[in-house]
C-alpha cells in the first residue's frame, strides 16, 4: 500500500506493508496535515508513516474517526481519564515518532474508534481530531456564564477553539495574522480582538503570541497554553506579575464524566458544517502529498487545514 514518509529527498509516498495483526482495519478517507507534521518534516524527521489526524471506513462501511493515543488503560492518570498523561513506556501517539494514517489503510485497536454522528462527512472527520485538541482546551479554562473569550492565532486550533467557545454560548474574538484567517474567523463568527478579556487562549505557540495575550487578559484573567513550544515558555513577566494571570496548560485530549473529547468535538462538527467548509481549504490525492505539504506550509497560499484523500 501506499504511505506517506519523509525522506533525505523530502516527503514521498513510499510503498509499506499492508497493516496486519489484532484490531479493526480501516481504509482511510481522510489525512489532515498537522503543524507538527509540517515541522516535523523541515526538521528532517524520518522513519515512519505521518499523520495523527485521520478517518476512514471499515468493511461493513461505517465511518470513524480515530483518537490516535496510545495508553495502558490501567495507570492512575488513565483511570481517572487523562490518557493523555498516561505514564506508561507504550504511551504516544500514531504518526509521531510511529505509524500513522497517511497510507491507504491502517489496523488500530477498537478503542481507538470515534462513530461519527450523522451529519459529519468521513471525507471532513479528519478534522475531530485538532478539534478534540480545541474543544478540551475551552474545557480546561472553566469558563463561566457571562466571560469574554479572546483566541491569539487564526490557523486550525484557534478557530476550532473559537467554534469550541461559541457552541457553549460564549462571545469569541480572534487575533489573527493573515486576510483569510480573517474571513475564516468571521464565517465561525468571532470578530477582531479588541479590549481585554476573562480568558485569552494562545493557539500561536510564539514569543509575539504569548505577549499578545498577556495584554488581552484582563487583571486576574487566564491564558490557556495550546501552542507548543519546545524549549522554554515566554511568558512576559512584569505584565503577568502586576496583573496575577492564571497560566493554564492544555494538550490533547481525555475523557470528562466518561465522555470523550473526541466524543463531544464529532458532535461540534456536526452540529455546525459550517466549521469543516470553512477551515478545509485544500485537499490532495495521496500521491500528491509533497506538494500538499508545501502548500501546508506557506501561509501565504491561503491554507488554514490542508487535507489528503487515498
Amino acid at each position: 500500500m501506499r504511505a506517506v514518509r519523509n525522506t533525505d529527498q523530502g516527503i514521498v509516498v513510499a510503498e509499506a506493508d499492508d497493516p496486519n495483526g489484532p484490531g479493526v482495519r480501516l481504509t482511510i478517507a481522510a489525512a489532515g496535515i498537522c503543524g507538527t507534521d509540517v515541522n516535523f518534516a523541515a526538521g528532517g524527521v524520518q522513519g515512519y508513516t505521518y499523520g495523527h489526524e485521520f478517518a476512514g471506513t471499515t468493511a461493513d462501511g461505517r465511518c470513524y474517526a480515530v483518537e490516535p493515543t496510545v495508553y495502558c488503560g490501567a495507570c492512575d492518570q488513565c483511570r481517572a481519564g487523562h490518557i493523555q498523561r498516561c505514564n506508561a513506556p507504550e504511551h504516544g501517539t500514531l504518526g509521531i515518532f510511529r505509524d500513522g494514517g497517511m497510507c491507504d489503510a491502517v489496523t488500530v485497536p477498537e478503542n481507538m474508534l470515534v462513530r461519527l454522528p450523522s451529519g459529519l462527512d468521513v471525507r471532513d472527520a479528519c478534522l475531530v481530531e485538532p478539534a478534540s485538541v480545541a474543544w478540551h482546551g475551552v474545557r480546561s479554562a472553566a469558563l463561566e456564564p457571562g466571560e469574554r473569550v479572546a483566541v491569539v492565532g487564526g490557523g486550525s486550533i484557534g478557530l476550532l477553539a473559537a467554534a469550541a467557545a461559541r457552541q457553549r454560548g460564549f462571545d469569541v474574538d480572534v487575533e489573527v495574522r493573515h486576510k483569510h484567517q480573517r474571513i475564516a474567523a468571521e464565517r465561525l463568527e468571532a470578530g477582531p480582538a479588541q479590549g481585554v478579556y476573562d480568558v485569552v487562549i494562545d493557539a500561536a505557540g510564539t514569543e509575539a503570541g504569548l505577549a499578545r495575550c498577556a495584554e488581552l487578559a484582563r487583571p486576574g484573567g487566564r491564558i490557556v497554553l495550546l501552542g507548543v513550544y519546545q524549549h522554554t515558555v515566554p511568558i512576559p513577566g512584569i505584565v503577568s506579575l502586576v496583573n496575577e494571570l492564571t497560566y493554564i496548560h492544555s494538550v490533547a485530549y481525555s475523557r470528562h464524566d466518561g465522555i470523550r473529547d473526541m466524543e463531544k468535538a464529532a458532535a461540534l462538527l456536526a452540529d455546525n458544517p459550517e466549521i469543516a467548509q470553512t477551515l478545509i481549504t485544500h485537499r490532495f490525492p495521496l500521491d500528491d502529498a509533497a506538494e500538499a505539504f508545501r502548500v501546508a506550509s506557506d501561509r501565504a497560499s491561503g491554507a488554514i487545514k490542508v487535507v489528503l484523500h487515498p
